[in-house]
């Protein structure tokens, strides 16, 4: 018989917020704070690590293990994961560990039930009222959550959700290794001078050091437009990108509105959106725009960017520029103004030199790396797609309203529209 219970009765809730801070390296074992949970996984680019010693000295409350979730207690509010196997991880602050008992509860199965917009709901109406929202471990441990169906049919409904969470976690891999692809290809045949045909190609001294004879020395600003004037109507409904649409390690802009107005930095496909403010220039934050639906067409974005269009370059190298360390380190130490809301000065990018490839060099350099761009775009929109499809299987299977028999016995029944 299916009945409903609350989160305490099926799983054990541990906390373990003894520690405040300790030291990270590069290399370890990674410390999941919050904005390391996403909605059912881990978010690891980027992870605080610890060394084995404060790993041991963390975990003695709480080791996480396999099939354990962690749940984030602030920001982001209600998002949840699950510890894989081989994965050793620790708890950060203002998370708690969630153990199934798994003769009450399919681990993965859970994971989408505290994902479903019926406890999801319940997590935000919790949190809310505070400056940060938080969610408070009475509440947690009371949460009461939708009727719970056999084992069986909870192993099936996660079966079926875990197969869309593959197929998102493949394109996304993808996704990442073009993009590494296309960053190689940038810094073996700009940086390295390792283009096809280098070989009968004679090197010569320059500003920059031996380059390709033929190659001119140029500032940034002579090859590429900085914040270059673009009309975007004032009137009607517009493509509008905050900052938080750009990614720290990926081309993609992301979760794009739409607003009335035009007041921001203003750009079209080809583009580049570079982040000029601390911390988001430090972090990496750096988009391509290929999002919109015509060459015409214009969009508007945060004041805090800046806006990089190619004159004598491609759009696909100026972004793969904007990419390198060497170009975000020059704009880094031009930055200034007040701790915190420190910006970058456009004239840095008069100090930033570049060897100027002949045309015949970036014609194949676009031709071989733009397929990868619109590759990556075509695998972002498969993924969303995806997500759409199982955020709503995910309502109707954890409702009960698909029609999916498990057993003679035990059908969860719907009609998917």
């Amino acid at each position: 018989m299916s009945i409903s219970k609350k989160l305490d009765d099926i799983c054990e809730l541990i906390v373990d917020c003894e520690h405040k801070t300790a030291p990270t390296q590069e290399e370890g074992y990674p410390s999941i704070r919050t904005p390391n949970i996403g909605r059912g996984r881990f978010l690891l680019d980027g992870v605080n690590r610890l060394s084995e010693e404060t790993y041991l000295a963390w975990t003695k409350r709480a080791v996480p293990q396999e099939n354990d979730l962690i749940l984030a207690r602030e920001a982001p509010v209600g998002n949840v994961a699950i510890v894989t196997k081989g994965l050793k991880v620790c708890l950060g602050q203002r998370t708690v560990l969630i153990r199934p008992n798994k003769s009450k509860v399919e681990p993965h199965y859970l994971v989408y039930l505290l994902l479903g917009d019926e406890v999801q709901g319940k997590f935000h109406s919790q949190s809310g009222g505070a400056t940060v929202a938080h969610l408070n471990m009475k509440d947690i441990r009371n949460l009461d959550l939708p009727v719970l169906p056999p084992l069986e049919a909870q192993r099936k409904i996660a079966s079926i959700l875990s197969a869309y969470d593959g197929l998102i976690e493949n394109s996304t891999r993808r996704i990442k290794i073009l993009e590494e692809m296309a960053r190689m290809i940038y810094r073996e045949w700009f940086v390295n001078f390792r283009f096809p045909g280098h070989e009968q190609v004679k090197m010569v001294q320059s500003p920059l050091g031996m380059i390709p004879e033929g190659w001119e020395v140029k500032t940034v600003t002579e090859a590429v437009e900085v914040s270059p004037r673009t009309k975007v109507p004032t009137e009607g409904e517009k493509h509008f990108v905050p900052m938080g649409s750009l990614s720290n390690d990926s081309m993609l802009v992301s979760d794009v509105e739409t607003r009335s107005g035009n007041s921001g930095s203003k750009f079209q496909n080809g583009d580049t959106l570079f982040a000029r403010i601390t911390p988001c220039l430090e972090n990496g934050k750096t988009g391509y725009v290929q999002f919109l639906p015509g060459a015409e067409v214009t969009a508007f974005g945060s004041t805090e960017f800046i806006v990089l269009r190619s004159k004598t370059l491609c759009p696909e190298y100026v972004y793969l520029m904007a990419r390198s360390s060497e170009f975000r380190e020059n704009a880094i130490k031009s930055m200034s103004g007040a701790t915190g809301r420190q910006r970058v000065s456009e004239k840095c990018f008069e100090q930033f030199f570049i060897a100027q490839p002949d045309v015949v060099i970036l014609e194949r350099f676009s031709a071989t790396v733009m397929p990868m761009f619109k590759q990556i775009v075509a695998l972002a929109k498969k993924n969303q797609n995806l997500r759409q499809t199982r955020d709503l299987l995910l309502q109707k299977l954890i409702s009960g309203e698909v029609n999916l028999r498990v057993s003679d016995n035990y059908e969860v029944s719907c009609i998917m529209p």
